[in-house]
């Protein structure tokens, strides 16, 4: 692992950063400003949660044709349009106070955030590498699972000396920051098409399956049930936060404190999952990971204390973990690469619509 990760530092630490910066468009990190919002623009858990979902919901639909562009043009070129768009997205959480306002900068910091920086950096990784695929996957991801680890705890402390608003202008800059860095580590990086000429993998059938012949093909259809919930699980873990450790009793200092240990979980399982789609292909992975999800969930449920909670935590970040490589292996694997971007972005909004709603949705937690 030390080796490969020597020879390639360059493009795993690009997939990194941009796994990072996506951060600031994620669930977990922007509800922890929800119970500010609601207060501020005059919002209920139920409108909250609509809002947030018909945000969400067309940063998916645009996202059918943008993740294209992962296809035809370089990351370098690509993240000088994404990293700019998603820094002007947390500006303007600074300063609206609108509901109509609202629905523009959470679509923007889904489409920038969650939608187009993880599907650069995670396409990249799938198309870079071949037969490391899954070790390249679990070290880019880990640029998922840092921010989840510090940035939760880092930004719930600066509120003690920053104003909420103030603390998206924090993040603006830090999104920026990363965009000279990120050009000089793609200094070499080949476009797709030379990619495509050189490196890349067919899937069934010896084929490079293109997104419409992908979506006729009933395996797909077959594995949207398995691709559909974690991912949905994964916002409400996160989106109903605040309202859950209200129904708990607890703090939110309190409850941060507990991810580290969440991520340490996560990370691990991400590097054993990465190892073992290696050596045993994706399919054994796909058919795991749902089970700590739903344990992890169970737990949660009845946690009467913080150390239950952690538990369950630590058994969601076993299938967070596992679900940072499977996805992406499992469509590289058996639709090739050439066209992966297309495919990609159809696949991953079509189970984007499992979205909250309210505090319902608490009900699972």
């Amino acid at each position: 692992m030390l080796r490969f990760i020597r020879a390639n530092a360059a493009f795993l630490a690009a997939g990194f950063i941009l796994t990072f910066s996506s951060s600031w468009g994620q669930t977990y990190f922007i509800s922890l400003f929800a119970a500010q919002i609601m207060e501020e623009i005059g919002l209920t858990d139920a409108s909250w949660g609509l809002l947030y979902m018909v945000a969400t919901s067309a940063s998916a639909i645009v996202m059918i044709f943008a993740g294209t562009m992962t296809d035809r043009f370089r990351a370098r070129t690509l993240l000088m349009i994404v990293l700019p768009g998603l820094a002007l997205a947390c500006l303007l959480m600074s300063v609206n106070y609108s509901v109509v306002g609202l629905v523009v900068v959470i679509f923007m910091l889904r489409f920038f955030g969650q939608g187009m920086a993880s599907q650069l950096a995670i396409v990249s990784m799938a198309r870079w590498f071949v037969a490391s695929r899954g070790k390249a996957l679990s070290i880019a991801t880990m640029g998922f699972s840092l921010g989840n680890a510090v940035l939760p705890f880092l930004f719930v402390s600066l509120l003690a000396v920053l104003t909420w608003r103030q603390t998206w202008v924090v993040a603006a800059l830090m999104c920026l920051l990363v965009v000279p860095v990120l050009m000089r580590l793609l200094q070499q990086e080949r476009t797709p098409q030379a990619v495509a000429k050189d490196n890349q993998v067919a899937g069934m059938g010896g084929r490079h399956w293109t997104r419409m012949d992908m979506m006729r093909h009933p395996l797909f259809w077959l594995a949207i049930p398995m691709l559909l919930a974690p991912p949905a699980w994964g916002t409400v873990l996160f989106f109903q936060q605040v309202h859950f450790v209200e129904v708990k009793g607890w703090t939110m200092a309190g409850y941060t404190a507990l991810f580290p240990i969440y991520i340490m979980a996560l990370v691990s399982m991400t590097f054993l999952s990465g190892e073992m789609i290696d050596r045993f292909g994706s399919a054994v992975m796909m058919g795991a990971w749902r089970v700590p999800w739903a344990m992890g969930f169970t737990v949660r449920a009845r946690a009467p204390s913080r150390g239950w909670a952690l538990l369950g935590l630590v058994l969601c970040g076993i299938g967070q973990g596992i679900q940072s490589n499977a996805p992406t292996s499992f469509f590289s694997e058996y639709y090739g690469t050439r066209h992966l971007g297309a495919i990609k972005a159809a696949a991953k909004q079509s189970w984007s619509s499992g979205r909250p709603s309210g505090p319902g949705s608490a009900a699972g937690l």
